[in-house]
């Protein structure tokens, strides 16, 4: 809501980055357990802003059929960071401790919260703001062909009205019902995509000491961000979102049972396995775009839209770090079981959520119909659709719903 209505990401993004940096690099000074509590909480207020933010700027600049691959680019960074984060934390933790007087995981703090700084000011001028506020980088030929682009994408202007309260996207969004299945899909996924959290440690299953078990954790994910992209890439061209989220998570039900069912002497299969779970999170990316295309207008109910359901699907990594606990290893067969059902909950869902968007098509494609046939006005073909003079401008406009 907040950046929406100053309509700034280019300061609001990289000044919430930069302050989250410090909170980390000042995890590295913390003598208690109160300290590093007292940290991580600050650190999870500010990054907080960060994901909606940049999924909001993106749906500002990108139509509905090119975000996919936008939003695994993002999130790619994410996937990427968990391969490069573990190879930094191999080389950190065997070279650094005791340096200069300090341990080494206070080295990875300051390393890695020292850069997020660096790259926070380097975006500083390197981000745009929004289509119709923009004042740099583009010239004003760009500038317009950007907002006609959203503008044949949804039929109507992407910037809210100015008799609009503030707060008139929270009750939008608060009242609109589909945000809340597609809420306890995304939970159900983050729940089950808890096995990231631990991945080291299920890597370490394998039998393979510190340095190599970090080695060996990066690959996956550098599989899992060429499949997200290429599942992107597809899903832009045909699309299509229900099945370009479904097939990845069969894949990480594949990978579950693979390792619930494999003895822990079983290294190679155990950690094919590992493959199959990381490649699991090219579904989920998905989801998040088909959160931004099915709530498109307008821009403050799309934008508390992305940050609710991101917010409340993160409930998902609260249960999640219930799910491993150290009793159930080394085989954590468990742990896979809950992971997998949730994963079975989410598909259940997303079909659900998914017939909701057919119908609404259909009922979109009867009143256009309508429209065209008797050449009424608006309001004539909302009330012949008993549905909203908004959605006739819908009708009217040719808009539908990806599924």
């Amino acid at each position: 809501m907040l950046l929406n209505r100053i309509g700034k990401p280019s300061l609001y993004l990289p000044a919430a980055m930069l302050v989250w940096g410090m909170i980390s690099v000042l995890t590295g000074i913390t003598k208690n357990f109160v300290g590093a509590l007292l940290t991580r909480l600050f650190l999870g207020m500010v990054e907080a802003a960060f994901l909606p933010g940049a999924l909001f700027i993106l749906s500002k600049w990108y139509k509905k059929d090119e975000l996919s691959l936008r939003y695994t680019l993002l999130y790619c960074g994410n996937l990427i960071s968990n391969a490069f984060g573990s190879l930094i934390a191999a080389g950190v933790l065997a070279n650094m401790d005791g340096k200069l007087g300090h341990a080494a995981w206070r080295w990875l703090f300051y390393i890695e919260g020292a850069l997020t700084m660096f790259f926070a000011l380097v975006a500083i001028p390197m981000l745009p703001d929004f289509p119709h506020n923009t004042k740099r980088g583009f010239t004003a030929e760009e500038i317009r062909v950007a907002q006609l682009r959203m503008l044949e994408d949804v039929g109507e202007i992407d910037q809210d009205s100015h008799e609009e309260k503030w707060y008139s996207g929270f009750i939008m969004a608060l009242s609109d019902w589909k945000i809340y299945i597609l809420m306890l899909s995304l939970t159900a996924c983050v729940t089950g995509l808890s096995f990231n959290i631990y991945f080291p440690t299920l890597t370490k299953t394998l039998g393979y000491g510190t340095t190599e078990t970090l080695l060996l954790a990066a690959p996956p994910w550098v599989f899992s961000c060429i499949l997200a992209l290429l599942n992107s890439w597809h899903s832009d061209r045909t699309r299509e979102k229900f099945w370009h989220s479904t097939w990845p998570l069969l894949m990480g039900i594949m990978g579950f049972i693979i390792s619930m069912a494999t003895k822990p002497t079983n290294k190679a299969g155990r950690y094919v396995a590992l493959f199959f779970q990381a490649g699991s999170y090219a579904g989920y990316i998905i989801m998040y775009t088909w959160m931004s295309s099915s709530f498109p207008r307008p821009p403050a109910k799309r934008a508390v839209a992305l940050a609710f359901m991101n917010a409340l699907s993160q409930t998902g990594n609260i249960a999640g770090s219930y799910v491993w606990p150290a009793k159930y290893g080394p085989t954590y067969v468990k742990s896979y079981g809950v992971v997998l059902a949730m994963f079975v909950a989410t598909i259940l869902l997303n079909i659900w959520f998914r017939q909701i968007l057919v119908s609404a098509n259909r009922r979109l494609e009867e009143g256009e119909r309508a429209f065209n046939e008797h050449g009424d006005t608006l309001e004539q073909a909302a009330k012949l659709e008993s549905t909203t003079v908004k959605d006739a401008q819908q009708m009217q406009k040719g808009f539908r719903f990806l599924i």
